[in-house]
C-alpha cells in the first residue's frame, strides 16, 4: 500500500498545480481575481468551504494520529495539506504512517 499512497500524493499534489499554474500565468498572483473565483458563486464557495473543513480535520488527525503511533515525517504531511491541499497530505500521511511500520 505504501507505493499507492505515494503515488496518489504525486497525483494529489501534480493534478490540482496543474489547474492553478496556468490561472497563476494567466493572472498573476492577484489575490483580489483569486477571491472573486473563490466566491463566483454557491457552487464555488461549496467547493471551498468542504476543502478547508476536511484539512482542518485532517491537521486534527494527524496530529492526534501521528503522537499515538510515533509517525515520523508526519510535519510534512500537514505542510503539503497547508501549501499543496487535502489530495496530497492525506495520501502522504498514509505514506508516512505505513513506512514507519
Amino acid at each position: 500500500m505504501a507505493k499507492v499512497y505515494l503515488l496518489l500524493a504525486f497525483l494529489g499534489a501534480v493534478l490540482p498545480y496543474g489547474a492553478l499554474l496556468p490561472w497563476l500565468f494567466d493572472n498573476g498572483l492577484n489575490l483580489q481575481l483569486l477571491w472573486q473565483a473563490i466566491t463566483a458563486n454557491n457552487i464555488s464557495v461549496l467547493a471551498w468551504l468542504d476543502v478547508v473543513i476536511a484539512a482542518v480535520a485532517l491537521i486534527c488527525f494527524i496530529v492526534t494520529d501521528s503522537n499515538k503511533h510515533q509517525v515520523r515525517g508526519a510535519a510534512f504531511a500537514i505542510i503539503a495539506t497547508l501549501t499543496v491541499g487535502v489530495a496530497c497530505g492525506l495520501p502522504l500521511y498514509l505514506y508516512l504512517k505505513e513506512k514507519n511500520r
